[in-house]
């Protein structure tokens, strides 16, 4: 029997943010060795790190052609690095740090597009498969025992949500979209189920402290979303 070849998916070249952070490494460490033997000028070439971020968010776009998310997120990597470059070569005299609070207009942008976009209610006998929760200034605090829960969708705007879902059930897949700017959401999962993060931070991180489960299971939550100097924090 001949070997199984590998698909076309298997055999294109799998460009992480983790390859392009550790090229970056390289490549700094390499000029600054050669500054510190007097070969180049390693500090001209450092001003040139806003490459970094565009190549971080080149490879999030890339990664997104999987289905994976986070194309909005690679695309502000990408414009923002853009910006920084043209700012460090004198290209553009308008500082980008003038102009954070163009990161509010993305914010409302992705907002507006997550309410478009997001799950449709279906006619169904539980009028308890879902869950939404909007925390601005304050706190959310809430709990769902679903037997056939599909998702929902969360947002912590200078503020937090706690959501316990540890009495419900996933009848395959389940899809929350989380937004969280200078706040924090908390997750928390029954043992059984299977999390697969797909958000975005910014200045902000992402926190899976659950278990994958002993035996295979069907029941998946998929978190997508974005993350602005805030946190998710998924746990059982």
């Amino acid at each position: 029997m001949l070997p199984e070849q590998p698909s076309a998916a298997e055999r294109r070249p799998r460009v992480t943010p983790q390859l392009v952070v550790g090229l970056m490494i390289i490549v700094v460490g390499v000029l600054m060795t050669l500054d510190n033997l007097g070969v180049v000028d390693g500090v001209y070439y450092l001003r040139l790190w806003p490459i970094g971020i565009i190549a971080l968010g080149l490879a999030k776009l890339w990664q997104s052609r999987d289905g994976n998310g986070g194309s909005f997120g690679g695309l502000l990597f990408t414009v923002a690095g853009t910006w920084l470059l043209l700012e460090q070569t004198a290209l553009v005299q308008l500082s980008f740090w003038d102009m954070w609070p163009t990161l509010l207009v993305f914010a409302g942008g992705f907002l507006v597009w997550q309410g478009l976009s997001g799950p449709r209610p279906r006619p169904s006998g539980d009028t308890n498969e879902t869950i939404s929760g909007m925390a601005v200034l304050g706190s959310v605090v809430r709990g769902n025992n679903s037997p056939t829960f599909r998702g929902g969708e969360l947002t912590a705007v200078m503020g937090g949500c706690e959501i316990d879902l540890r009495n419900a059930a996933i009848q395959g897949e389940a899809v929350i979209e989380v937004f969280a700017l200078w706040g924090g959401i908390e997750i928390r999962v029954p043992e059984d189920w299977t999390v697969v993060s797909r958000i975005t931070p910014v200045l902000g991180g992402v926190e899976d402290k659950t278990r994958a489960p002993r035996t295979a299971t069907r029941q998946v939550l998929v978190l997508r979303g974005f993350v602005i100097m805030a946190g998710v924090e998924i746990k059982h």
